[in-house]
């Protein structure tokens, strides 16, 4: 009966945001064949709107006196370039390797500003396109924040490692890279058992240098901003609790100045998530320039 029909209480509210839109349903923790679509989307349309929104400063810049919005991405690339040349000593390599932290740094950026937007707002908007095409509302799952998704934050930083060893093997030479696995960081013997016992260890050190750093810089950006987007889902069922309540006087009050609050904390907190990840990736990459 529809009598029957409740209101999700806490625990399935915050499950059922947590819940990905995805091609099938996930089988085990680590599944390749899964996609959140959801994570891509969002990605991707953000990612479009922050290159038209650079299209726009450059189609407008003058060598005058800027306007506020060309100031400001004058301000981010003037950043980004000063941390290149303090990580990156290759000019060359800069020429490539600046532009990309930069792009880092914005896409990361309106990734994570998908936050701020309302919990509710975008997925109960899917929510009714999907009931209005014949299917279960109570199944439209969607999640707005793609960096609180780890599969794209590991993503990013597997990509990051690609390039670091891309770069390895462009400054060092192939010979050159393989040689520093077996000899860094320990170093090398002149006798043969000692040698072959060093770069055993030294690879195997190497090889968890790279996943350490790879798995670090993707958690570290995914941890903090799925924190911050369970904050979020409860300052929401505190706002679900003041409507339900009739005694509640204070609640809805605390409702506002607690999203309030937090929203504009949150602001500093994806601005830095976003700057953290952009100069991990310029440190690795500078890094995979230095002979060991």
């Amino acid at each position: 009966m529809a009598a029957e029909a409740h209101a999700p209480t806490a625990s399935e509210y915050i499950v059922h945001h947590l819940q990905h839109l995805q091609n099938i349903k996930q089988k085990s923790v680590i599944d390749l064949s899964v996609v959140n679509y959801d994570s891509v989307i969002v990605s991707v349309v953000v990612g479009v709107l922050g290159l038209f929104f650079f299209w726009l400063a450059a189609r407008k810049a003058t060598s005058g006196v800027p306007g506020r919005w060309q100031a400001a991405v004058e301000m981010m690339v003037e950043m980004v370039d000063t941390q290149a040349k303090a990580t990156i000593h290759n000019a060359q390599s800069r020429k490539v390797i600046a532009p990309l932290a930069l792009t880092v740094f914005v896409w990361i950026f309106l990734m994570n500003a998908m936050d701020l937007l309302p919990v509710d707002l975008l997925p109960v908007i899917w929510a009714q396109i999907y009931g209005a095409a014949g299917h279960d509302p109570s199944h439209a799952y969607l999640r707005v924040v793609p960096t609180a998704d780890l599969s794209t934050t590991l993503g990013l930083s597997v990509s990051v490692l690609i390039l670091c060893l891309i770069y390895s093997v462009k400054i060092k030479g192939l010979g050159g890279w393989l040689h520093e696995l077996v000899t860094a960081p320990f170093g090398t013997s002149k006798n043969p058992l000692f040698a072959l016992i060093l770069g055993v260890v030294n690879l195997f050190m190497q090889i968890i240098e790279y996943v350490a750093k790879t798995v670090s810089h993707g958690m570290r950006l995914f941890g903090n901003m799925y924190a911050g987007e369970l904050v979020f889902m409860l300052i929401a069922l505190m706002g679900g609790a003041a409507a339900m309540s009739l005694s509640g006087v204070l609640l809805p009050l605390g409702h506002i100045i607690a999203g309030s609050i937090w929203a504009i904390f949150h602001i500093l907190i994806i601005t830095l998530q976003a700057f953290i990840f952009m100069m991990l990736a310029l440190i690795y990459l500078g890094q995979a320039h230095d002979a060991h």
